[in-house]
């Protein structure tokens, strides 16, 4: 219907200092119909574990458990810098026969940081482990 807003349901991989402040940006949006379901990361005692938990966002230790949430995730934001947890990801979701999730590197969620008021600078690369 014209006017209604479109809820869209993101999930972030990688909660360090990158996935940490783009979660904090993108989790006090729910007016602008940006919804963060779930986040996975694999040090528990990374930056924005305990924030997404506060706030009542499923964590997750791999990926691979945000791609099994199937067609309810829209946009999976890959934001540990990692090119195997990339892979992973983009396998994973082939393998499940999902063609609904997009899944975006770390530059989209530079665009998307920069189309959001005054951002800020971006903060900057961040290199993870696989998942």
């Amino acid at each position: 219907m014209a006017g209604e807003r479109r809820e869209v349901k993101v999930a972030i991989v990688g909660l360090g200092r990158v996935g940490s402040n783009f979660f904090a940006k993108l989790a006090g949006r729910d007016n602008l119909g940006i919804k963060v379901v779930a986040a996975a990361e694999r040090d528990e005692n990374a930056p924005g574990v305990s924030v997404a938990k506060s706030r009542g966002v499923a964590v997750f230790k791999t990926a691979r458990d945000i791609v099994a949430m199937g067609e309810s995730v829209d946009i999976i934001f890959d934001l540990t810098g990692n090119p195997d947890t990339r892979r992973v990801l983009r396998s994973e979701l082939a393998r499940s026969g999902n063609q609904h999730t997009v899944l975006a590197p770390e530059v989209i969620a530079y665009l998307l940081w920069n189309l959001t008021e005054e951002g800020g600078e971006f903060p900057g690369d961040h290199r993870q482990k696989g998942y």
